[in-house]
């Protein structure tokens, strides 16, 4: 059983409503067969019922396998500007700006997600990741604790002595470009959490520098030095070490040399990366380089998941990222 296989299997148990809003993209149509098909969720699209059931037939599916948020629900519609209003509200938002946004199916898809109608939406093949990063933040928010919406990717390497049997996940590869301390913070917290509902397992989380245990002296590795002391105090039962280099995080007689006694070094599963910089480089790297696949990027650290699609996705890059949304609603 493949990673996709152990994800769609965890998420099959808890029986979710996931939203793919942006039905005038025949992809989507497809993606939804598909994921009824398969039964790892339950999927939602956004629409009229009437239409939205003449071209699922003409792609091959069931109406009946398939649940529709219909546009046209006028109560529904005005639920949503009202909350949506008075969300943005103190930041100048009109009531009729609030109405304006809500014929866009993101804007209108997160409120779903806000309001409980779904439990999660994968969005994007129609979209900028700009506005599915604005409708995250201004309809869900957040989770507590955390104040930072960053990204990680899952990378399915064809070495297995690495990570869980060639699985590793990169973070922040997508999203923020020169992280604060505090960022950094949130982003490893975010990406330990990732690690948990996707595999099952512990992450064993490694902050990666250019220096390892003070090998060099500089702002930037100290910066990530003391993101880990912060999230070991904060978490103490996480894994969590840095700064490391990459060859100290992952490969053990590398470890044994540059950071002898670390809980960490030589094991990692999850690499958090300094910047966007070098994040974007290293997961390139590893597609191009390291023949491996690279799935992201998926966000991490709202209070409700919401997650972003390419514009050029595949059907398959969709079904994979409802998996991966409708595992990001269970319990760690």
């Amino acid at each position: 059983m493949n990673l996709f296989d152990r994800i769609k299997e965890r998420a099959r148990v808890g029986g979710r409503r996931i939203l793919l809003p942006e039905t005038h993209d025949q992809r989507i149509l497809r993606a939804a067969v598909q994921v009824a098909q398969e039964a790892f969720c339950r999927v939602v699209l956004l629409g009229d019922p009437a239409h939205l059931a003449a071209q699922l037939r003409q792609v091959g599916g069931r109406p009946d396998g398939v649940e529709v948020l219909d546009r046209g629900d006028a109560a529904r519609l005005e639920a949503c500007v009202e909350g949506y209003h008075e969300l943005r509200q103190a930041k100048g938002l009109t009531r009729e700006e609030a109405r304006r946004a809500m014929d866009h199916p993101v804007f209108y898809g997160a409120m779903c997600v806000r309001m409980g109608l779904v439990d999660g939406m994968t969005c994007g093949s129609a979209s900028p990741t700009a506005d599915v990063v604005r409708a995250a933040l201004h309809c869900v928010g957040t989770r507590p604790g955390i104040r930072t919406l960053s990204s990680c990717f899952l990378v399915l390497l064809p070495a297995p002595e690495f990570g869980l049997e060639g699985v590793l996940l990169l973070s922040d590869c997508g999203v923020v470009p020169v992280p604060t301390e505090d960022q950094l913070v949130d982003i490893t917290r975010s990406a330990a959490s990732s690690w948990r509902q996707f595999t099952a397992t512990d992450p064993v989380v490694a902050l990666l520098s250019f220096s390892t245990k003070g090998s060099a002296r500089h702002e930037a590795a100290e910066r990530v030095a003391r993101a880990a002391r912060r999230v070991r105090d904060l978490e103490p039962n996480l894994q969590v070490d840095g700064e490391l280099q990459l060859d100290a995080a992952l490969v053990g007689d590398v470890a044994a040399r540059k950071a002898p006694g670390s809980r960490v070094a030589g094991r990692a599963n999850v690499l958090i990366f300094p910047d966007l910089a070098s994040g974007n480089i290293g997961c390139k790297l590893a597609e191009r380089l390291g023949h491996a696949r690279a799935v992201g990027p998926i966000f991490q650290g709202l209070a409700k998941p919401i997650n972003d699609l390419s514009r050029g996705c595949r059907v398959q890059d969709i079904v994979d990222a409802a998996a991966i949304t409708a595992a990001q609603t269970l319990a760690v």
